[in-house]
């Protein structure tokens, strides 16, 4: 029998499950998830609580103990965007069960807005200088960007920085995945009976130290790169503790049917009003928060070579750009110019 109550709090929190389960990205990041912020505005800021960190001391009797602080410290994120979906149904679409109105409507509109929120956490990658994927480490061309030993440089850097092993994560593009599916490394990754490895967009589990996944939201290089510009897909290696997502609840208008929802670090926040004129009801559903780059130090870029840098000998052709990997027209890139701009 069709359900006709589909109220505010029945749909935001179907959209708050819908909107966890497709992103890629949010669930890898570091999320203040103690946090209860109250009503917030765009352009306010929120202070996300940094986890402490700890180090060991050689414990000396004469001296005594070392107290360390617990007190975590506090990092400012700006809530600068809000991620809005609104559409009008009739009364006809109202009555739908909440399956058909979920797959008709609900899921498609959080789709639009989890590939908004992955762009956003994919840019923070600007701020990254570390890098894998174009200078082999030893002999030979399997650390190259298209292998997924690739990883193994990333893990290299990351553990010169002293960078924690747990909470590893790698995220790459259509094309990275394409080139890595059927490489003996992938092919004998570790798939863990877990529910884990049923995430949105998970590749393998525990390859070389990172769990991988995969977002068509990395982008595609240009087919004509400038000299500095990637010329292929640029994924990333992290830390969870590399990127940190906020959000936070909004006011509630009056005059309309609001609920608000909030799990693990991300709030919804559902209205219905309804239009006398047209004898519809507009339905809004969107989302607070913000982004911010919390350690660069804590990942690494996978690519290949910059547009005008020569490849690596004996490397492949880069995808786009000069097809022959050597500087076009003699130009070289500025030797402190890195980018990560990729055209999305």
């Amino acid at each position: 029998m069709p359900n006709v109550f589909l109220t505010p709090d029945v749909l935001a929190r179907r959209s708050l499950a819908n909107l966890y389960e497709l992103t890629v990205m949010l669930p890898l990041v570091y999320r203040d998830i103690s946090s209860d912020f109250g009503p917030q505005k765009v352009g306010n800021t929120v202070n996300v609580k940094r986890p402490p960190r700890f180090e060991a001391t050689t414990f000396d009797r004469t001296r005594g103990i070392v107290i360390q602080d617990t007190t975590e410290s506090k990092i400012p994120v700006v809530l600068d965007t809000i991620a809005d979906v609104s559409v009008e149904v009739t009364s006809e679409e109202l009555t739908l069960d909440i399956e058909d109105f979920d797959e008709q409507i609900l899921r498609p509109a959080m789709e639009a807005i989890s590939q908004k929120v992955d762009r956003d956490l994919l840019s923070l990658r600007a701020a990254i200088t570390q890098q894998a994927g174009t200078d082999p480490y030893g002999t030979g061309d399997d650390l190259l960007w298209e292998n997924p030993e690739n990883l193994i440089e990333a893990g290299r850097l990351l553990d010169i920085q002293s960078v924690p092993a747990p909470g590893r994560r790698a995220v790459i593009g259509p094309t990275t995945k394409a080139r890595w599916l059927g490489k003996p490394l992938l092919l004998h990754a570790d798939k863990s009976d877990s529910t884990a490895a049923l995430r949105q967009g998970s590749i393998g589990q525990q390859i070389v130290g990172f769990d991988t996944f995969w977002s068509q939201n990395v982008g595609q290089p240009s087919p004509a790169p400038r000299p500095g510009d990637p010329t292929t897909e640029v994924g990333v290696a992290f830390h969870s503790t590399a990127f940190a997502f906020a959000s936070a609840p909004m006011e509630l208008p009056p005059g309309a049917e609001v609920f608000t929802v909030q799990y693990k670090g991300l709030s919804m926040r559902v209205a219905m009003d309804y239009d006398i004129r047209h004898k519809t009801t507009v339905i809004s559903v969107d989302t607070l928060y913000g982004v911010t780059c919390l350690d660069p130090d804590r990942a690494v870029l996978l690519q290949g070579p910059h547009a005008g840098a020569p490849a690596p000998a004996g490397a492949p052709a880069p995808t786009g750009g000069n097809p022959e990997g050597g500087d076009p027209e003699g130009a070289k890139p500025p030797a402190t110019k890195r980018t990560t701009k990729d055209a999305a």
